[in-house]
Formats: structure tokens, sequence, C-alpha cells
């Protein structure tokens, strides 16, 4: 009779504590985080709501997802992004291919953007959607002037919301979505 009672008891405690195990998984519950856990009951504080770009971030960006191409000279950018003659061909690449909820982008939304000038240089500005008010007014976007292979140029000094004296900002201020003129 006890054999029959362990046999019949064990199995269904097993069951009950892999059951409420699975009910109180723990991790970020909150969607707008890097590391969101559809599975995750309770909030276990894990939740990272800022991206920080680093070298990394920018690695094999040439391989990224093209969109949009433009050529020759654009009266709204004047000297920025590296020059605007007729030969500049300005060329958008897009990590992972993020799209806008709602008119903003998500958290770690990474965009380079290649200039291709007549004498043969390229100049490479970045922009990352960092989040976690890193900057309300500007909707927590980090700009980079990055070098060619992608990493951030002056010896990764050259990033900032006001980088170039708040120029890049008060720029893409006047963006249809979220900072973005185009895909």
């Amino acid at each position: 009779m006890k054999l029959f009672r362990f046999t019949m008891v064990g199995p269904v405690a097993l069951l009950m504590v892999l059951g409420t195990t699975s009910c109180n998984k723990e991790g970020c519950t909150n969607e707008n985080a890097l590391n969101y856990d559809s599975e995750a009951k309770k909030d276990d504080g894990s939740c990272e709501l800022e991206y920080i770009a680093d070298d990394q971030t920018f690695a094999n960006w040439s391989s990224w997802t093209q969109g949009a191409q433009h050529t020759g000279a654009d009266p709204s950018l004047g000297g920025a992004h590296g020059g605007n003659d007729s030969s500049a061909v300005r060329t958008v690449y897009w990590k992972e291919s993020q799209t806008p909820v709602d008119g903003i982008y998500p958290l770690g939304t990474v965009i380079i953007k290649q200039t291709e000038l007549s004498d043969g240089s390229t100049v490479l500005t970045g922009m990352v959607k960092r989040g976690d008010k890193y900057d309300a007014s500007g909707g927590d976007w980090d700009y980079f002037m990055l070098n060619s292979d992608g990493t951030i140029a002056d010896d990764g000094a050259a990033r900032g919301s006001d980088l170039m004296n708040g120029m890049c900002k008060s720029c893409h201020a006047f963006a249809d979505t979220d900072f973005i003129f185009t895909d």
C-alpha cells in the first residue's frame, strides 16, 4: 500500500511543481525592452531599456538591408553628410530592417548613411535609437560619424545627441517619421 501511495503521489507532486514553476516564470515583462520575454509572468528587474552602440554595432554594415539611394544635390542637406554636389550618391542601410510602430522606431534601430563623393572618398554617418530617456528632445537618437570599417570615428568620440554642435538633431527634428527622413 505504501508503494502505491508513493507511485501516485510522486508524479502528481512533480507535475504540480513543474506547473507552478512555469506559471511563475520570471523575466523581463516590458514589451519595449530589448530583452522582453513573452513567456515571463513576473518581472525580475532585468529589463534592458537602453541600447548603447559600440564599434561592433556597425560591423559589416555594407551587408545590411539597403534602403533608399539618392544621387545628386539635396538642398535640405547643405554641407551635411559629407558632400552635396551633383555626383554625390547617398545610400541608406538598415540593420535588421526595423519598421516604426505608431510612428516611432523601436529601441535598438540602427541606420547608416553612406555618401560616395566624386573624388572616390566615402563618408559614413549613423543613427541608433538609444532609448531610456537618453535625449527626449531628440527622440532618444544617438548620432555617429563612422570610419569606413564602421568603427566610431575619433576613437569613439564622434557620437552623441549633440554631435556637430546639435546640427544632426536639429535637422532631423524636421523629419516626418521619428527623426528619420527616408527609408
